[in-house]
């Protein structure tokens, strides 16, 4: 089973730059989408094409929006906001589901409605399957340097912010990965966690020590949810102790083309499920021109 997670950066702009082609020519039986950036109603006709969607769109005009494409249509679908949509293969029409969402872990709510998080049960094999888009955040007030920064300086706000749904986010996923347990599934977590793990997913780590995305705490947070007995980065389980894979370089200057990128991009399994992947890895794109988002497809191959 081929199961792939994609930061398409705004679907419309995805499908212009070749998104269509990638779905098809890689053929995989699930994708987990991150950055849809579009109501559902203004996704582009049969941009999808054999897929069912389920879509979680948030409340933020043109931000977040989170999606998971399947072969078959899902068992379940679940989101944080007791919503979800679902597009069948090649109609406009969206089907709005409603359930009892049960309660999320603390701190959550505040988060709830801005189109993170979506989750699926498979119909063809015993694996729940969840999509999630991190907040990028900022740097602590202490680091903020005005006239060094991209940004405005904003005290640490964005810095919080992020802290705070690492921490609600941590209790939540125990509660999903137990609960999928319970059920006899395997439980895949995969999407942008806008954090990189360890010196490998990083170009020029040492230098990267003090920006957003690689700081003590947040690498700190991103350990706390792996081990043998939990999850599993099953990417660099796959490639130990090398630089990479990178699955996202910016936009700006010659990042991509000296592939000085970040690994931001996760297929964070239970163990059991990890150790069937057979391959893994990220599709990137052939040259600068002709990429698709500033992310790359993370793409493995589960023999389920």
């Amino acid at each position: 089973m081929r199961i792939a997670t994609f930061n398409i950066n705004g679907i419309r702009a995805a499908q212009r730059r070749g998104f269509e082609d990638w779905l098809r020519e890689r053929n995989p039986d699930v994708v987990a989408l991150q950055e849809v950036r579009a109501p559902a109603a203004a996704i582009p006709q049969g941009v999808f094409g054999k897929y069912h969607l389920a879509y979680d769109e948030g409340t933020l005009p043109g931000r977040n929006g989170v999606g998971i494409l399947t072969l078959h249509e899902p068992a379940a679908v679940r989101t944080w906001s007791g919503t979800a949509l679902l597009r069948l293969p090649g109609e406009e029409h969206v089907d709005r589901i409603d359930f009892d969402r049960g309660p999320l872990a603390r701190g959550l709510a505040e988060f709830a409605h801005e189109g993170r998080y979506v989750e699926v049960d498979l119909a063809d094999a015993p694996v729940t399957v969840a999509s999630l888009y991190l907040p990028k955040g900022g740097l602590p007030a202490h680091l903020q340097k005005p006239g060094r920064m991209r940004d405005e300086p904003d005290g640490g706000v964005r810095y919080q912010r992020k802290m705070r749904f690492l921490s609600a986010f941590a209790r939540q996923l125990t509660r999903t990965r137990l609960a999928a347990r319970a059920q006899g599934r395997e439980f895949l977590v995969m999407g942008d966690f806008n954090v990189a793990h360890t010196r490998y997913d990083v170009r020029n780590w040492r230098r990267r020590g003090q920006a957003e995305g690689f700081l003590p705490e947040e690498r700190a947070w991103l350990d706390s949810l792996l081990s043998p007995r939990t999850l599993v980065d099953v990417v660099r389980r796959q490639h130990p102790e090398v630089d990479g894979p990178y699955s996202w370089w910016s936009w700006l200057g010659d990042s991509f083309a000296s592939d000085s990128g970040w690994r931001i991009d996760y297929h964070l399994a239970t163990p059991r499920l990890a150790r069937t992947a057979i391959s893994a890895g990220t599709d990137r794109d052939p040259a600068p021109d002709r990429r698709i988002s500033d992310h790359a497809p993370v793409v493995v191959d589960y023999d389920i």
